[in-house]
């Protein structure tokens, strides 16, 4: 019996629309990189991006459980000397929502070209509205 592989023109694409209103941010991530890889199909190959669209609405609203809002931090590095920053979660969830979702998922997928191309199809949204109805995406209940 022959392996099925995936070719990259021949993969159909879904948009669907994810509710983040009540859950938790880490088992919500892992949903999302799933979809965005693909591995919810049975046509998934690892070195061809097979994965849909994802929708996340009402970022805002994400739960993060203990103590992590106060003693976790997400560190960049800006390139100069004593360029360490670390901003605690809850200013993050406060000023810019999207970006906690967003990097939060990031770090779940390859970190390659393909994984770029995927996090490409990521959009999060602080509020409940977004701009793509003309995609006809499907409520996803995660």
């Amino acid at each position: 019996m022959k392996s099925y592989i995936a070719k990259p023109n021949e993969v159909e694409r879904k948009w669907y629309v994810v509710d983040a209103d009540g859950k938790v941010l880490g088992r919500l991530s892992t949903q999302i990189a799933s979809i965005l890889r693909g591995k919810h199909k049975p046509e998934f190959t690892p070195h061809v991006d097979t994965g849909d669209f994802v929708i996340v609405v009402n970022a805002e609203k994400v739960v993060l459980t203990g103590k992590k809002l106060d003693q976790s931090f997400h560190t960049h590095y800006t390139g100069h000397p004593g360029g360490l920053r670390q901003i605690p979660l809850r200013r993050i969830l406060a000023e810019k929502p999207e970006q906690l979702i967003y990097n939060s998922v990031r770090g779940m997928l390859p970190k390659n070209r393909l994984g770029r191309k995927m996090l490409k199809k990521l959009k999060v949204y602080a509020g409940p509205n977004h701009k793509h109805e003309a995609q006809q995406p499907e409520a996803l209940d995660i």
